[in-house]
């Protein structure tokens, strides 16, 4: 077990420039910087910050979307490519590890994305990158599903670190698979969604599902939203006037820090663009296990059973030749 560290840590509360890779990357760094500047060892942003949400899934219909959504894939981000090196550089320059959301271009097959989140540690490495499980609702018409390959823990100088985007967070299972992995420092990252049911307040759903995993897994969970930009709100207004008023509704995202027993630590951010900082000390972490360590000596593992395949999954396996495979061997093309 290593040591239990004390660290600053950031959540990002801002907007892209929406469905620009470039100019994104370029704030992110910025971002990063100015969250450095002031003491921050983990910046964590919104869910899919790299260049935007798909808004339009909620407020068009598919055909009509199928333009924006061509405009979404040429500006998303190749994990293969130069734009993320950027994002690497800026960690290492600043020394802190770094969580950042994207629309990720499947390699291999044109038109498929990804909602993924970017884990760079704090020396510049690429640690890993986790692909939503499930797409929430009308998101299903952007993004393909992930597979459990991306469920990981990674071990960074805050502390072994674990994300999940937006809805997910809702996923017991997926949380208690991160727990069970070891994690005490979970970054959930959103989009401010001011197009959900008018009974529906997307700052306090927010709120209530990082206070649930934080008290349930006594940890600390670092929540990174979205705002929405003028920018953003009139791209979304040019298809029907309407839309403005929808877009510009308020309490539709929170940002904040949550402790082992569920408080928000410091000031939050509702709705507008700006950085939150708290400190955070794992060693807290240790006297509510007391209470309720479920995943020890408040479970039964005699009666629940959970079993997590990590295997990455691919859409054909192909044989070349007539050599036998090795039985041990995965010819799969890894997706990391």
């Amino acid at each position: 077990m290593h040591p239990l560290p004390s660290s600053r840590v950031a959540a990002i509360q801002a907007a892209p420039v929406f469905l620009d890779l470039d100019a994104s990357i370029d704030k992110a760094c910025a971002l990063i910087a100015e969250a450095a500047g002031n003491g921050a060892k983990l910046v964590a942003f919104p869910e899919v910050f790299l260049p935007g949400y798909p808004y339009w899934n909620w407020l068009m219909t598919p055909v009509e979307g199928s333009a924006w959504f061509e405009k979404l894939w040429h500006a998303s981000l190749d994990l293969s490519g130069p734009q993320i090196q950027r994002v690497c550089d800026a960690a290492r320059e600043h020394d802190c590890v770094v969580v950042i959301g994207a629309n990720e271009r499947d390699p291999n097959r044109v038109g498929t994305l990804y909602n993924t989140n970017i884990v760079i540690g704090h020396d510049g490495a690429l640690l890993g990158r986790h692909r939503k499980l499930v797409p929430t609702w009308a998101e299903k018409l952007t993004w393909a599903g992930g597979d459990g390959s991306s469920l990981n823990v990674y071990d960074t100088p805050v502390g072994p670190l674990g994300t999940l985007a937006c809805g997910e967070n809702t996923n017991t299972l997926a949380r208690f698979a991160l727990l069970s992995a070891g994690e005490l420092v979970h970054v959930a990252n959103y989009i401010a969604l001011p197009v959900a049911p008018t009974d529906y307040d997307m700052a306090q759903a927010i709120r209530i599902r990082a206070a649930a995993h934080a008290f349930e897994g006594k940890l600390f969970n670092i929540v990174a939203c979205a705002a929405v930009s003028e920018e953003i709100i009139a791209a979304m207004s040019e298809h029907s006037p309407e839309n403005r008023d929808i877009m510009s509704r308020k309490s539709s995202a929170f940002s904040g820090i949550i402790d082992p027993n569920g408080n928000v630590i410091g000031e939050p951010l509702i709705d507008d663009e700006g950085i939150v900082y708290a400190d955070i000390d794992l060693r807290r972490c240790i006297a509510p296990k007391q209470m309720h360590d479920i995943i020890g000596g408040y479970n039964r593992f005699d009666i629940f059973d959970l079993r997590v395949d990590r295997t990455p999954r691919e859409p054909a396996t192909f044989k070349d030749g007539e050599e036998e495979a090795d039985p041990g061997e995965d010819k799969r093309v890894q997706p990391w």
